[in-house]
């Protein structure tokens, strides 16, 4: 594999970002030479990206309320997946904190990860 060095700095990425560019023009034929040279230079870049800007993951009820906007779903459709609208209003609103039960429901019923209903989050005080 012809040209592979380690990113350790802005000028390295921006030249594997160079490098990697012409795979997206010209798609490599699966098994080739071109395709490890495309995956060895994609995982490269990833674990630069990952080590220099790491993307934090949504809080709980941001990733509730995300998962709300693209599913087109409502409190009212949380509240019937807890049990109470009073209760997903105080989710939504932050003044009262998830519970393993709603973690689980939310995760199992509407595919959120549980890992990312379990974080630590702020609530709003009373």
């Amino acid at each position: 594999m012809k040209n592979i060095r380690a990113l350790r700095s802005e000028a390295d990425y921006d030249w594997a970002l160079r490098e990697i560019e012409e795979y997206f023009v010209n798609e490599p034929a699966p098994g080739s030479e071109a395709a490890e040279r495309f995956d060895v230079l994609s995982a490269l870049i990833e674990a630069y990206e990952s080590r220099h800007w790491p993307i934090e993951s949504a809080d709980p009820v941001e990733a509730i309320r995300y998962k709300m906007k693209v599913s087109g779903l409502k409190q009212s459709d949380l509240a019937a997946l807890l049990g109470s609208a009073s209760r997903a209003s105080e989710i939504l609103s932050r003044k009262r904190a998830l519970t393993t039960d709603m973690i689980y429901k939310i995760s199992h019923q509407w595919g959120i990860p549980a890992d990312n209903l379990v974080k630590p989050y702020r609530l709003e005080r009373a």
